[in-house]
């Protein structure tokens, strides 16, 4: 047999391995887990995958081209770069603005970013990985996302940029956060890892500022296992962007390539000889955090899924929305965002003051029924150990941080969840409640 048929052979094979596998199994109330979050997955997905190892290319290749290629089709915008997680597409987003060759606006130590305490701590992190002052500013309650009344007194001389994540899949306010960043000539990096599929006066989340950021973690809206993607639509950004992701070069080949630039041995920069290897010239204190081929090949074969997962997602959050309704006075449920369409990455409830459960109990009562909860990330991160001796500017106040700490967590409505995983949710809260 060729190549070619003992490819198609095994891939059949593969088709035949998943449906034994992953059996189909129907759910028992009470028996059957209901996780937040979980990977959806199906035969094309594995059979993608063992297609890209066949190929044993194993770095960047034909599969990472197609879905960067991909990606930004879906989007509209102009540039995806794929990365090894979501959280290095923050400190690739983030860094590469500290690159010389933006002249006045490069980010230098001391300067400042706003961001949020109750976030992710990888939105934040990148901030103060590379020698800059997080600004933190609180969140309103019921969307989760950036205050934006006190945005303005935030800006100081050494503000640089504005670094905020779409808390959730809610959007945050991108008609006044936009406006402050331009009027100020502020750069903005949209953290939308929670956010694939959010749109905003009708324009997806992640596309509206300098440089976005995607994950593709298994809890996410597609998944490639690890991996993560930066978007913008400023070709000098996304050339600044390779750098600080391959090493910090200053060649922009593929891998595989060579003298892409047809110059490879006349380049003359810093203080290195004429006619140094282009490919080995570096012009930033970079990284290495390319994906696999064949992650790639996973979310190649995911995202031809990824309108009907955020279908799925906007229907499980109306379901707990509608059937949580009763306990309004005990509950204060989340809020889409004026002008918003979420691609809903969870559902999120602060258990009020008046509740005759707490936050910790409601969510040990849930857990005990194998429903799934999480808090909301880190909570009021500088109450975290990780940022005691963290150097920071806070805003106003964090109240509504603190109140997150304490009182709030989130549910699923992944698409692995059906309408019996959402009932089971709401016949334990009535429980619990009632």
């Amino acid at each position: 047999m060729s190549p070619e048929e003992l490819r198609a052979q095994i891939l059949h094979l593969v088709e035949e391995f998943y449906a034994a596998n992953w059996p189909r199994t129907d759910f028992v109330a009470g028996q059957t887990p209901v996780p937040v979050s979980g990977r959806v997955f199906d035969q094309e997905d594995l059979t993608s995958l063992v297609d890209s190892a066949l190929d044993f290319w194993l770095t960047t290749g034909r599969f990472a081209e197609n879905f960067e290629r991909s990606l930004a089709q879906f989007l509209n915008v102009r540039h995806a770069l794929l990365v090894n997680s979501g959280s290095s597409a923050n400190l690739v987003a983030l860094s590469c603005l500290t690159s010389p060759q933006l002249g006045g606006r490069q980010c230098k130590p001391g300067d400042e970013i706003i961001t949020v305490a109750a976030g992710f701590p990888t939105t934040v992190n990148p901030i103060i990985q590379n020698n800059l002052i997080p600004v933190l500013l609180d969140v309103e309650l019921g969307t989760y996302n950036i205050d934006v009344t006190r945005l303005e007194e935030a800006i100081s001389p050494r503000t640089k940029g504005i670094f905020l994540a779409h808390t959730l899949g809610n959007p945050f306010n991108l008609d006044a956060v936009t406006d402050v960043a331009q009027r100020h000539n502020l750069w903005l990096i949209e953290d939308n890892c929670d956010a694939l599929g959010s749109r905003y006066n009708g324009r997806y989340t992640g596309t509206f500022g300098d440089l976005g950021t995607l994950s593709f973690y298994p809890a996410h809206h597609i998944t490639m296992g690890e991996g993560g993607a930066v978007l913008t639509n400023r070709p000098a950004l996304k050339k600044l962007a390779e750098s600080f992701r391959d090493w910090g070069r200053d060649c922009w080949c593929a891998p595989g390539k060579d003298n892409t630039c047809g110059k490879r041995f006349e380049w003359a920069l810093g203080d290195l000889p004429y006619g140094y290897d282009h490919k080995y010239i570096y012009s930033h204190i970079g990284y290495n955090l390319k994906v696999t081929d064949m992650q790639a090949a996973i979310g190649v074969s995911q995202l031809k899924k990824l309108p009907d997962f955020i279908t799925t997602r906007q229907k499980n959050w109306a379901l707990l929305r509608e059937g949580l309704a009763p306990f309004a006075d005990y509950l204060l449920l989340p809020e889409p965002t004026p002008n918003s369409e979420p691609s809903w990455f969870g559902f999120v409830i602060t258990v009020r003051d008046n509740a005759p459960i707490s936050r910790n109990e409601l969510t040990h009562y849930l857990n005990q029924k194998r429903i799934g909860t999480r808090l909301l990330f880190g909570g009021n991160l500088i109450r975290q150990p990780a940022y005691k001796d963290a150097s920071y500017r806070i805003v106003g106040n964090l109240t509504n941080s603190d109140i997150i700490m304490n009182q709030t967590f989130w549910i699923g409505v992944y698409p692995g969840l059906s309408e019996d995983h959402i009932e089971y949710m709401l016949d334990a809260f009535r429980a619990a409640l009632t």
